[in-house]
């Protein structure tokens, strides 16, 4: 990025605030689950690369600039952009405890961190039986605190470690509500990214993005995984439900699928890569899109699971 375009994140949010960029590519939405009218928007520019997005209880965005090391927070009352923590152990994937704590896959040293409201970390995981993870990449918080996440293998240049694969393999992982089981769940899986569950807790899906396709699992009360079945052959980067059980997923833009994997939508964001999505807003109703150097916006009729 040329330093010209560099801008501080309050700024970028203060622009978005008052100039809006629209985006005028195609959308195609065959069941009208955009709001009428609305096209994809940019909110604030002059990051790295944007990752991560999720919001708190108040409809407030929290995303990444993983090479800058940042945890950004988008206000949903004002569109402006803070800074959380600029000391975020290279946080991608992130989500929302029942307690409000920020669970974060921070992979500069292979981690799994829980931020409380300060911005302080913890960590959660730190190995799996004494070897580093890969680099976990997504998670999800289920109901009752459990977490899982995704653990591929993307080389960093922060690394200081040695950068090969430290598992046998890139696979799906479960740490149990009192934090003293972390298990594999899915050990089959070329390189799993993407992951969300549905909010009852008993469907949880996984993109394995190494072999371009989407599985759905049943998850057994002591969170272990069953019945895998292939959702979509599409893979993804980051993906998210709304409140009728359609799946956005990522890469060239947002694709949603209904509930039998049937596309119902597509929303081309810009011509690189769409990284991750989450719905934000304070009426949950905003669809909060991750794209490379910049985030964007797209009012929606239906909105995200709270």
């Amino acid at each position: 990025m040329q330093k010209s375009k560099i801008i501080i994140p309050m700024l970028a949010g203060l622009t978005a605030l008052f100039f809006p960029v629209l985006l005028s590519a195609q959308i195609m939405d065959s069941k009208s689950i955009v709001a009428p009218g609305a096209q994809v928007e940019k909110l604030g520019d002059g990051y790295k690369f944007t990752e991560g997005p999720v919001p708190d209880k108040d409809g407030n965005v929290f995303f990444t600039d993983q090479p800058n090391n940042k945890i950004i927070r988008w206000n949903a009352e004002t569109g402006a952009f803070s800074t959380f923590s600029d000391k975020a152990g290279r946080a991608n994937g992130m989500y929302f405890d029942k307690k409000g704590n920020l669970i974060a896959c921070s992979d500069e040293e292979n981690q799994v961190w829980s931020f409380d409201k300060k911005g302080n970390p913890t960590v959660l995981v730190k190995d799996y039986e004494g070897k580093l993870l890969n680099g976990p990449n997504d998670l999800w918080v289920d109901p009752k605190g459990g977490i899982y996440l995704t653990d591929p293998l993307y080389k960093r240049d922060y690394w200081k470690r040695d950068p090969a694969m430290q598992q046998d393999g890139q696979h799906v992982y479960y740490l149990s509500p009192d934090r003293k089981k972390f298990i594999r769940v899915d050990e089959k899986l070329k390189k799993p990214n993407g992951i969300i569950g549905t909010a009852d807790g008993k469907k949880l899906y996984v993109a394995d993005i190494g072999d371009n396709k989407t599985y759905v699992y049943d998850i057994q009360k002591d969170g272990t995984l069953a019945n895998r079945q292939l959702f979509v052959s599409k893979g993804s980067d980051g993906m998210i439900l709304d409140e009728e059980g359609n799946l956005y997923i990522t890469g060239d833009g947002v694709t949603v699928f209904d509930k039998t994997g049937t596309q119902i939508a597509h929303f081309p964001v810009h011509k690189g890569w769409t990284a991750n999505v989450c719905f934000g807003g304070k009426n949950r109703d905003m669809l909060f899109i991750t794209a490379e150097t910049a985030v964007y916006g797209l009012k929606m009729k239906v909105k995200g699971v709270k």
